[in-house]
C-alpha cells in the first residue's frame, strides 16, 4: 500500500504532542537522570512486536525532535506499508535522557494509530474494492485529527471531521421534528431537506430507517442516503424499486469485518464503521536500546 500526505506535523499537532510529553514527564524524569550522570549517545530501535499496517511513524518522531533536535531517525518503513512481526521500522541515535524521555507517550501514539490503520484494513481488503470503508466521529477527544489520519493510511476514507463539515440529519432530527410538527418521519425528511436547500447547504446527508423513507428522501433532492441499522433485505427493496437512478447510498449501524462480504453485492457507496477508531485494539511496539555509541 502506498501512502503519503505532505504537511504531516501541523502546528495543532505539535501542541498536542508537547501537552502528552507535559502529562507524561512533569517536572522531570527523576529516574533518568538520577541514574545517569552524563547524556551519552545510544541508538534504540523501533520494533513491531506482531504484524501489522503502521501508522504514525511521523508523529513518533516528532516526540523526540521535540525533546532533542539533533536526535537521528533512519526510517526502514513508511505509514501505510505492512510491517511483519519482529520487524525494525526506524533507528534512533541521540542522547539517552530525552529518548527515554519520550518513550511512552511516542509508543502509545503509534500503537494506537497503528491498531487503528491495522483494523481499518481489515475492512478494506473485505469490500474488493467496490465501496469505500469510512470512519465516523467515535473518536477520542483531542485525537480525531491523528485517528483519521491512521484510518486514511488503513486505505479507508474520512467522513465529515466535524458538525460544521455538512449537513447529516439524524434520526434525532427527524424524530424531534415530527413531534414538533405533529407530523409522520417521511413527511419530517422532507421538510427538514426543504429547509436545508433553502439555507443553499452543497450536501446534504439523511439518515433514514426504510425503503420508504429512502424514496422520499431521495425524491426530495439528498445527495447521499443513509441506511442504518436497517436490514440488508430492505435495502435490497429499495434499489429494486429505484433500479440504477439513485443517490450515494451509505451503510451503518454495528458492522463488523465479518459483515463487510455480505455487502459486496449492493450497489452502494460507502460503508461506515465506528469501531476502527472506538475499538481497535492497539499494536504492540517496543523501543529497544541496542549499544551505546
Amino acid at each position: 500500500m502506498r501512502f503519503m500526505e505532505k504537511k504531516v506535523i501541523t502546528k495543532d499537532i505539535r501542541k498536542f504532542l508537547k501537552t502528552a510529553l507535559q502529562e507524561d514527564i512533569g517536572k522531570r524524569d527523576i529516574t533518568t537522570e538520577t541514574i545517569f550522570d552524563q547524556n551519552f549517545i545510544i541508538n534504540a530501535h523501533l520494533i513491531a512486536k506482531q504484524g501489522c499496517i503502521l501508522a504514525g511513524l511521523p508523529f513518533f518522531k516528532e516526540v523526540f525532535f521535540i525533546l532533542d533536535r539533533n536526535v537521528k531517525i533512519s526510517d526502514f518503513a513508511s505509514d501505510g506499508c505492512a510491517i511483519k512481526k519482529n520487524s525494525i521500522v526506524c533507528s534512533i541515535t541521540g542522547c539517552i535522557k530525552p529518548i527515554l524521555a519520550g518513550e511512552r507517550v511516542a509508543l502509545n501514539i503509534i500503537s494506537h494509530l497503528s491498531g487503528i490503520a491495522t483494523l481499518t484494513n481489515e475492512f478494506v481488503k473485505r469490500t474488493q474494492g467496490k465501496f469505500r470503508i469510512l470512519d465516523t466521529r467515535k473518536t477520542m477527544p483531542g485525537l480525531r485529527i491523528l485517528e483519521k489520519y491512521a484510518v486514511r493510511a488503513g486505505g479507508g476514507h474520512n467522513h465529515r471531521f466535524n458538525l460544521s463539515e455538512m449537513v447529516l440529519i439524524k434520526d434525532n432530527h427527524i424524530n424531534l421534528w415530527a413531534h414538533h410538527r405533529g407530523i409522520d418521519r417521511k413527511t419530517a425528511i422532507k421538510e427538514l431537506i426543504s429547509k436545508a436547500k433553502k439555507a443553499n447547504i452543497s450536501k446534504i446527508e439523511v439518515e433514514i430507517e426504510s425503503c420508504e423513507e429512502a424514496i422520499a428522501a431521495a425524491e426530495s433532492g439528498s445527495d447521499i442516503l443513509m441506511f442504518d441499522n436497517t436490514r440488508i433485505s430492505e435495502i435490497k427493496r429499495y434499489l429494486k424499486i429505484v433500479g440504477k437512478k439513485h443517490p450515494e447510498i451509505e451503510i451503518s449501524g454495528r458492522i463488523g469485518v465479518r459483515d463487510i462480504e455480505k455487502l459486496v453485492g449492493l450497489d452502494i457507496d460507502f460503508v461506515s464503521v465506528g469501531r476502527i477508531t472506538h475499538s481497535a485494539a492497539a499494536v504492540d511496539f517496543s523501543l529497544e536500546i541496542v549499544t551505546s555509541v
